[in-house]
């Protein structure tokens, strides 16, 4: 019996570090689509703002990706019309959080 097991049997109410690591990875996993997303640049009211559309996914998926996009870059942003806004232009570094989930990215407008 090893340390495991012995710690299992004192308290079986616990929950392992692994068990959780493998449900946190099964949150992760998105929806991988065939065409590009689309990622532009626009000035609204004097204000630099990043769009991202063309996600043919679920909407809880892609507000998902909206939540994680916005607390990787620490910036504001929303979801709104199945478009993910984001303050600033900051395409280069969402184009990267992208690739690196697996999504092909187009980037649009300079």
């Amino acid at each position: 019996m090893d340390l495991q097991d012995q710690l299992k049997n004192l308290f079986p109410d616990h929950i392992s570090k692994e068990s959780v690591e493998e449900t946190h990875d099964e949150a992760d996993n998105l929806w991988i689509q065939d065409d590009p997303i689309i990622c532009k640049y626009e000035k609204r009211k004097g204000k630099p703002i990043t769009i991202l559309e063309g996600y043919t996914g679920a909407t809880e998926d892609f507000k998902q990706l909206a939540k994680d996009i916005k607390k990787t870059l620490s910036v504001g942003g929303s979801f709104k019309d199945d478009k993910i806004i984001i303050q600033g232009d900051y395409r280069d570094k969402i184009m990267q959080i992208l690739k690196d989930k697996g999504f092909k990215v187009k980037r649009v407008g300079g």
